[in-house]
C-alpha cells in the first residue's frame, strides 16, 4: 500500500516537472502581454486552490480570501524591503504570516458556519484595506514597492522582466498545486471531506472537527498569502487598492466556475478570471465610451457568471466536465 502510494506521488511529480518544462518553453515564445497574463493565471491558480481546500473539502465558506492575500503580500514586501532577503524568503514569509493569521481566524471560524462565517470573512475583506491605510509602515494608500530584481544575466538580454515574473509565478504555482494535491489525497483531505459531509458523524467517529477546521483555515490562508505575494510581484506593488473586495468576489466566482471541489479546475478558473477584463475591453471598444464601460463591465461579467453558475451548474462547469469524462472513461 505504501509502495503504491509512493509510485503515485512519483508519477505525479514527473507529470508536474513535464508540465513545468512545457510551460517554460511556451512562455519563452510568447509576447510580453501573454507572459504577463500567464503570471496572472498562475497567481489566480494558487488563490483558487486555497478556496478549493477550504470550501470544497472542509466545507467552510469564506468571502475574505482577498484579505488573506493582502496579509501575504504585505508580509512579503516588508521582508524584502526591510531585511533585504532573497525573494524566496519573502515568499516563505508570506506563507508563514498568512497561515498564522488564518490560524487565529480559524479559532473563531471553527465556531461559526454558513452565513455567519461568510459574513465574518466578508467583513474582514472590507475592513482590512482601510486598516492598512492607517499604518505608515505599511505605506498607506500608495503602498509598498515590491521589487524582485532583474532576471539573471545568464538568461540573455532577450529574457525580459515579464518572462522572469512568469517563470517565478509558474514554478510557485506548480509546486503549490503538487503539495496541495498530495494534502487533499492524504488522510487530511479525507477527514475534511467527512466533516463537510456530516460533521456530527465525523465527531462520533473520533474526528476533532474544530481542530481540523482550524487546520484547513491555516493551510488555505497560507496558500492565499502566497498568491498575494505573487500578485505583488506581478504589479511590483503592495497596496490596499490591489486587494479589494472585488478581488475576493472574483476568486469565489472563479472557484465556482472551476468546480468548488476540483483542484485541476483551478487552472480553468484562472484562465476565466484573466480573460474577463480582456473580453470587457473588446466589448467596450466595440460599443464606444470605453473608459466608462471599462469601470463596471468586468464586475458585471463576474456577477452574471456567478449567478448563472449557481443556477445551472451548482458544482461548476469544471466539475461537471470532470464527471462527464470520468463516466466516459468508465464505459
Amino acid at each position: 500500500m505504501v509502495n503504491e502510494s509512493a509510485k503515485k506521488v512519483r508519477k505525479k511529480l514527473l507529470l508536474f516537472i513535464f508540465l513545468g518544462w512545457v510551460l517554460l518553453i511556451i512562455g519563452d515564445r510568447l509576447d510580453e502581454l501573454r507572459v504577463y497574463q500567464g503570471a496572472q493565471i498562475a497567481m489566480y491558480t494558487i488563490a483558487l486552490a486555497s478556496i478549493v481546500l477550504l470550501t470544497g473539502y472542509s466545507g467552510q465558506v469564506s468571502l475574505g480570501n482577498g484579505a488573506m492575500m493582502a496579509v501575504g503580500g504585505y508580509a512579503a514586501a516588508l521582508t524584502l524591503n526591510n531585511l533585504q532577503t532573497p525573494i524566496w524568503s519573502a515568499f516563505m514569509m508570506a506563507i508563514l504570516v498568512a497561515a498564522l493569521f488564518g490560524a487565529f481566524l480559524g479559532l473563531a471560524a471553527a465556531r461559526l458556519s454558513g452565513p455567519y462565517l461568510a459574513g465574518t470573512t466578508l467583513a474582514l475583506a472590507v475592513g482590512l484595506p482601510a486598516i492598512a491605510n492607517q499604518f505608515s509602515f505599511l505605506g498607506g494608500e500608495p503602498g509598498l514597492l515590491f521589487d524582485v530584481g532583474f532576471p539573471p544575466e545568464r538568461f540573455g538580454e532577450e529574457f525580459t522582466q515579464y518572462k522572469w515574473y512568469f517563470w517565478i509565478a509558474t514554478f510557485i504555482a506548480l509546486v503549490s498545486l503538487f503539495i496541495t494535491s498530495n494534502i487533499l489525497q492524504s488522510r487530511f483531505g479525507r477527514t475534511w471531506k467527512a466533516i463537510r459531509g456530516n460533521s456530527l458523524a465525523a465527531e462520533l467517529s473520533g474526528i476533532h472537527s474544530s481542530q481540523m477546521k482550524i487546520l484547513a483555515f491555516t493551510v488555505s490562508s497560507g496558500l492565499a498569502g502566497l498568491a498575494g505575494a505573487v500578485l505583488a510581484m506581478t504589479i511590483s506593488l503592495v497596496a490596499p487598492g490591489a486587494y479589494t473586495l472585488a478581488l475576493s468576489f472574483a476568486l469565489v466566482t472563479g472557484a465556482v466556475l472551476a468546480g468548488i471541489s476540483s483542484l485541476p479546475g483551478v487552472v480553468l478558473g484562472g484562465f476565466i478570471l484573466v480573460a474577463i477584463p480582456e473580453i470587457a475591453d473588446a466589448l467596450a471598444a466595440s460599443l464606444g465610451n470605453q473608459d466608462k464601460l471599462n469601470s463596471y463591465l468586468p464586475g458585471l461579467f463576474v456577477s452574471v457568471l456567478l449567478i448563472l453558475s449557481v443556477i445551472y451548474t451548482p458544482n461548476g462547469p469544471g466539475e461537471n466536465l470532470r464527471k462527464h469524462f470520468h463516466k466516459k472513461s468508465a464505459h
